[in-house]
């Protein structure tokens, strides 16, 4: 840090004397105080945290040219694919000078108008929309909303034609599908119980499947459809056939990659059987397309997933009949059913080849392939999409949304007649971009396995060590791809390097890939990222001295877990609501439902895992810590706030480094929590984030 900036006085944290054993563990936890964020002295050492970032990071240099140069990268607005329902196209638009997206519809006649939007209905800019589905005739539209980032989902009906509200607030909606019935009277639903009905503690949890009328009281006359007696962290969805006669739920005990399937015929007895069960351990995917079939996706024997066909009536695992079959180096991603209409229907493929979006049709008869569809650039796709049975044109269409580093969220549209993919709708703003190369690169890791990372760089080859910022994920399955992203074309276009690893513990490649990277094998993944770290530095790319490291909800544990194992080889981090404390993760909000992804501190075996890696518990004295900034969200209701809280007080103690040169910050807001957020919130915090990891790496902003 340079002289302008006085050394700061970090906080006074008392250190208690709190040891227990655990399992024969001696677990030291001297911060537990700063669980309590009603305590009086975590909301001292919170306020006094509070003044001293923000002292911090307000004098950092470039602070207004990165803020200036985000705002334009982000002016591109975006725009997603339509889901069509009787003629009408239902889609989300940006524009340039808006906080939030809004959800508008295009009539059947080609006109244009916005059907909600959430900053009109509450202007202080804290409410954003969670999801939204339209009724099979398209008449009206079911949504969901929240405020101040708990995520906490009211879900309301609107009437598309008048926009009034004919239906809701019903509340406890939190990760809830709608599935419409015919006629737009009735939609199955997900719901959790009130809390006067559950244990303390478990609010979060006992989900169940309803069916609710329109305009009725949820409360009073709502259908229990399923959930009763089964795991309380089960997650729910719902899907009906096209024909509305098959009902199938799904479900799985937290965020664990193992599914239950049921089945219900609701032209016969309507009653829900198991198809699946969570003890069998793979996922499943199942739906009924509209030639009568019931389609299975599913990593059953297929590590990288594999699409399987049965009748509905006979729909257990013995009689599925493979008929996409697991690619070697794919992971298949989605598949749909597509009628041009001319006698020939196709089954549209979404694969993913190192984590680079890839389409392809097949013979719903055969699974052969018959085409692959030529797409923009190396990229993502983040949705396909046809015309629904009640909608009579463009049936030989496509949608196609699509992204890549360098390009904001437009659409795209396959003609079947043709075979071409053409730009449907771009995004509506204009940006001038910066020159960006990239590649996706090999490395190993530290047992020999080959891992990708996708290297940005505003020079085709290293012609020298630049600043470097190096971010990941690795868990849940969930696979990084390459999207648009403002923060690494600012970051690119002030001379920077900006990489992504496709980390052990994401999809990327599959079950197998994730499996590799969870539980007692959750060192691989810190170890990819310590490698490709260091495969930075041996290609020319950057060196210790430059190179940042950022990541966010188990992207924090991950740079958690790499700035207390190689403090070393990182000069600045940004942590950003974070797990940390991996011994009591299970005790707050939704951690117990990631149990099967960590493992638990119940089971003594489990608990020598997370010890090994737990960035609290790793944190040593003397010892030359990088910079560090932590930005935590006070409305989050998914990550508590109480593990940046403790590993802040741990660090600062800790570390050897001249706070002047190498501070540990912590950067608190309220009114947000882990997910959407408007876009000057956004720009708010990646300002603060870059700017202070560019002055560690010697990036000039200006």
């Amino acid at each position: 840090m340079t002289d302008v900036h006085p050394h700061p006085n970090y906080p006074n944290a008392d250190r208690d004397d709190l040891v227990e054993d655990l399992h024969g563990h001696r677990v030291a936890d001297p911060y537990r105080w700063l669980e309590d964020p009603a305590d009086e002295r975590t909301e001292a050492w919170s306020a006094a945290q509070d003044q001293l970032a923000r002292d911090w990071l307000d004098e950092l240099p470039g602070r207004e040219a990165i803020s200036a140069r985000l705002k334009e990268l982000l002016e591109s607005g975006s725009v997603g694919t339509p889901v069509w329902r009787a003629g009408r196209a239902f889609f989300n638009r940006r524009e340039p000078d808006q906080e939030f997206g809004v959800v508008c519809v295009r009539e059947p006649d080609g006109s244009e108008r916005v059907l909600l939007d959430v900053a009109e209905l509450d202007p202080s800019g804290l409410t954003t929309l969670d999801r939204w589905s339209p009724s099979r005739e398209g008449d009206r539209l079911a949504y969901q909303i929240s405020v101040g980032g708990n995520e906490e989902s009211n879900l309301h009906v609107l009437d598309v034609a008048t926009g009034e509200l004919v239906d809701g607030p019903i509340d406890r909606c939190r990760y809830s599908m709608t599935a419409w019935l015919p006629g737009g009277a009735e939609f199955y639903y997900v719901r959790r119980l009130p809390p006067e009905r559950v244990p303390e503690g478990e609010e979060q949890f006992h989900r169940r499947v309803y069916r609710h009328r329109v305009g009725t009281d949820p409360d009073a006359d709502d259908v229990l459809v399923h959930g009763e007696g089964l795991d309380p962290t089960y997650y729910y969805g719902a899907g009906l056939s096209d024909d509305a006669r098959w009902l199938i739920v799904q479900g799985s005990p937290g965020t664990a990659r193992r599914d239950s399937v049921w089945i219900a015929d609701l032209a016969g007895d309507g009653e829900l059987r198991q198809v699946v069960d969570t003890s069998d351990g793979y996922r499943v995917g199942a739906w009924v397309e509209p030639d009568g079939r019931l389609y299975v996706m599913t990593t059953l024997d297929a590590p990288r997933w594999r699409l399987c066909v049965a009748d509905p009536e006979h729909p257990e695992p013995e009689n599925w009949t493979e008929l996409i079959p697991e690619a070697p180096d794919s992971v298949l991603e989605d598949v749909d059913y597509f009628d041009p209409g001319d006698g020939s229907p196709r089954l549209v493929a979404l694969w993913t080849r190192h984590a680079v979006s890839e389409v392809t049709l097949h013979d719903p008869a055969t699974g052969a392939k018959t085409a692959d569809v030529a797409l923009p650039s190396t990229g993502e796709i983040t949705t396909l999409r046809t015309v629904d049975r009640l909608t009579e044109h463009d049936r030989d269409k496509i949608w196609i949304g699509w992204t890549d580093f360098a390009t904001p969220p437009c659409v795209h549209r396959y003609e079947h007649a043709t075979g071409e993919v053409v730009l449907e709708q771009p995004a509506p703003g204009s940006v001038e971009l910066p020159e960006v190369h990239t590649r996706q690169v090999t490395y190993r890791s530290a047992d020999g396995t080959e891992v990708r990372m996708f290297v940005l760089s505003p020079v085709a080859e290293p012609d020298r060590p630049r600043p470097a910022f190096l971010t990941g994920y690795g868990g849940f399955s969930l696979s990084r791809t390459p999207g648009y992203m403002a923060t690494a074309l600012a970051w690119v276009g002030a001379g920077g390097v900006w990489a992504l690893p496709s980390l052990r513990g994401g999809g990327e490649e599959g079950e197998q890939w994730h499996a590799d990277g969870m539980r007692e094998h959750k060192q691989h993944t810190f170890d990819d990222f310590h490698a490709a770290a260091q495969h930075l530095i041996d290609s020319g790319r950057t060196s210790a001295e430059q190179l940042a490291i950022s990541g966010g909800s188990n992207g924090g544990l991950l740079v958690g877990a790499a700035l207390t194992q190689r403090p070393e080889l990182y000069r600045a981090v940004v942590c950003s609501a974070p797990l940390l404390d991996m011994v009591r993760y299970e005790r707050f909000l939704l951690g117990r439902t990631w149990n099967d992804e960590y493992g638990t501190a119940e089971d003594p075996e489990e608990l020598g895992w997370l010890l090994s890696y737990s960035p609290y518990h790793n944190v040593a004295e003397h010892t030359a810590y990088p910079s560090v900034l932590f930005t935590v969200f006070e409305s989050d209701t998914r990550v508590d706030p109480n593990h940046a809280r403790k590993m802040c007080a741990a660090l600062q103690r800790a570390t050897s480094s001249d706070p002047g040169k190498r501070p540990i910050l912590l950067r608190r807001e309220t009114d947000v929590g882990h997910s959407a957020r408007s876009v000057s919130r956004t720009v708010g915090l990646a300002t603060d984030q870059l700017a202070f990891l560019a002055e560690a790496t010697g990036l000039t902003l200006d």
